[in-house]
């Protein structure tokens, strides 16, 4: 059996609202939330076989730059959905501007950061 990919844990400001927005957009679940270090709190949340654990520290976390230009930094998160243009509404009735659309060999995608500057790409195969 190939590895396959479990989960990404990354700091959110406020987990719940986060996770709140990937309800709306992507229909995902919170299946699991709890204490975690450093006094925090995370929130796991996604589809039944992986899910992204958003975190948030015990105290309030210090600006950082662009994760583009921090090494081990996060770039985007990648989602794979059946309608394009379904997901795109949801992004702008979330207030989100999807930006950097592009068609491409072998389908489409457009991306959108969230209210923490967190970059999603959004992508439907041909």
């Amino acid at each position: 059996m190939a590895a396959r990919l479990e989960h990404v844990n990354y700091t959110v400001t406020d987990p719940q609202a986060t996770a709140a927005m990937l309800d709306r957009v992507f229909g995902w679940k919170i299946r699991w939330q709890g204490d975690s270090i450093h006094n925090g709190t995370s929130l796991h949340v996604g589809p039944e076989n992986n899910y992204l654990a958003l975190y948030t520290a015990g105290s309030e976390p210090s600006d950082k730059p662009q994760s583009y230009w921090t090494l081990s930094g996060l770039n985007h998160i990648g989602v794979v959905v059946d309608d394009l243009d379904a997901i795109e509404a949801k992004v702008k009735a979330e207030g989100f501007e999807p930006h950097s659309h592009a068609d491409y060999e072998p389908g489409r995608r457009f991306y959108f950061h969230d209210a923490d500057g967190i970059e999603y790409e959004a992508v439907q195969y041909d």
